[in-house]
């Protein structure tokens, strides 16, 4: 009788095993395929012979796999090194590389996006087809991308402390990516930000991990039945997921309270604050306000000055929102546009009564989105006040 594979099994251990191998020497490209080899096996094996040790056997066939390959390559006396250092068979270590694999995935000398193709190769264990359709490009142009960062990692050994910071922008950035494809990479960072989380306690990693889940929350009510996007504000917050929000807030109020403030715990302070509130009107803008000056110097961010322009605006007034968005631009270098400026600003005057620079202002903006759905709402915004302002 043979049993099912558990592919949820198999991507975890993945990165452990790969973790391993390079640890023993193997240069990361190789140890890849070694263990994307071993993988195959274990799919004609263990349905009819499942392991005692499932990571103990990959372990064993991805070496012996990198081993035949190095035999094929090197010399005679490097050969016999490595045979002379492969383990006998057994249970496979305690030790976890998973956390130096996080590292050697968000190595500095890698681009962002060849950062977040290796990641979800190599610690999430997506095949390259996967990460390709997500990133709606073809599967031959993912996979050089990713036979680029792993030649730019190989012979890279793990010999001094990673960069935890480096390694949450690589995770944020595939958490911003949502959801395309049949891979839903919001939900798939959530499960590497827990995994890292398991590995380091570290609290900014919580504080990710805390503004994940409750961004992911509000999932099911940003987007209206005809597929537009829904603000915040108009959201129907009976279909928002209070049981993850209840575990961000619990896991953002464990990392607070080791005084040790970071941006991610920041971001997820605020975000708790929209989650916190019964309706929109009920939001604490004045805190929020407050956070994001924190933000401010913690990042010096033009991004976040521009969103603090808006928490001023709701906690003040439009005309206070758009007095900090003048003190903004008059600060800001001259070409260097701050992405959905035009959009804040809209806003912005619309609240304060002038609706013909709103309408010009919302069209600007949608001429300047970065994705289609955006793009239709501002555009029905702008639309909207041009049909007030003829009626």
């Amino acid at each position: 009788m043979s049993t099912p594979i558990d592919g949820a099994l198999m991507r975890s251990l993945t990165p452990g095993v790969l973790g391993i191998l390079v640890r023993r020497g193997a240069d990361f490209a190789a140890a890849e395929d070694a263990v994307q080899d071993a993988l195959l096996e274990a799919v004609r094996v263990w349905p009819a012979e499942p392991p005692r040790d499932p990571k103990g056997w990959l372990v064993t066939v991805a070496w012996r796999r990198f081993l035949d390959a190095t035999r094929a390559e090197t010399a005679r006396r490097r050969r016999e090194d490595l045979v002379d250092e492969e383990p006998a068979p057994g249970p496979a270590s305690a030790r976890d590389d998973t956390l130096q694999l996080y590292f050697l995935c968000a190595h500095p000398s890698l681009t962002p996006s060849s950062a977040v193709a290796l990641t979800l190769r190599a610690v999430g264990g997506l095949t390259t087809r996967q990460i390709a359709g997500a990133y709606l490009v073809p599967e031959a142009t993912m996979a050089q991308r990713i036979s680029r960062a792993k030649r730019t990692v190989s012979g890279a050994r793990f010999d001094r402390p990673g960069d935890v910071a480096t390694v949450l922008r690589v995770l944020y950035l595939v958490f911003n990516e949502g959801y395309s494809g049949d891979v839903d990479l919001a939900a798939e960072a959530i499960r590497l930000t827990r995994q890292l989380a398991d590995a380091i306690d570290h609290p900014e990693v919580a504080g990710l991990l805390a503004l994940m889940l409750l961004h992911h929350a509000r999932r099911a009510g940003r987007t209206a039945p005809d597929g537009g996007l829904v603000p915040l504000a108009e959201q129907d917050r009976t279909r928002w997921d209070t049981g993850a929000i209840a575990e961000g807030v619990a896991i953002l109020q464990a990392a607070l309270a080791r005084d040790r403030l970071g941006e991610f715990q920041v971001q997820a302070a605020i975000a708790a604050l929209h989650a916190d509130a019964p309706t929109a009107g009920e939001t604490d803008w004045v805190q929020i306000v407050e956070w994001y000056d924190e933000l401010v110097r913690l990042t010096d961010s033009p991004v976040v000055r521009l969103n603090r322009v808006v928490a001023v605006g709701e906690a003040d007034g439009p005309r206070a929102g758009l007095a900090e968005l003048a003190a903004l631009d008059a600060a800001a270098p001259k070409g260097a546009p701050v992405p959905r400026r035009a959009a804040v600003a809209a806003y912005l005057h619309e609240r304060d009564g002038d609706l013909a620079a709103a309408a010009r202002l919302y069209a600007e903006a949608a001429r300047a989105a970065p994705n289609l759905a955006e793009r239709d709402h501002l555009t029905r915004q702008a639309a909207r006040l041009n049909t007030l302002l003829r009626g």
